[in-house]
């Protein structure tokens, strides 16, 4: 399910100006679409990330952006093991 930001921020319920602020930071990347940013519910899960980092383990802003490029090669490089895993499969059946 795709959101449009007014959609988005009263999803996540967050302030606009924060959304504006962690866009510029690239912390949350929609979507970009000819209608405008698009955001999905992936979006949604990592606004609650940033702020359980931020409100619960008291994570400054420079951690949050360490420890979100962090997940984000962890879940590159789970694709990149996916598709090896799916080639060596596709090669053994042959």
């Amino acid at each position: 399910m795709s959101m449009d930001k007014r959609q988005f921020v009263a999803r996540c319920n967050l302030e606009v100006h924060t959304l504006e602020v962690w866009l510029e930071q690239h912390w949350i990347v929609p979507e970009d679409t000819a209608a405008g940013p698009a955001f999905a519910e992936i979006d949604a899960a990592r606004v609650q990330l940033i702020r359980d980092l931020r409100e619960e383990m008291g994570v400054n802003d420079a951690g949050v952006d360490v420890i979100l490029h962090l997940v984000d090669q962890l879940h590159g490089l789970r694709r990149a093991l996916a598709a090896v895993q799916d080639s060596e499969r596709e090669s053994e059946r042959r």
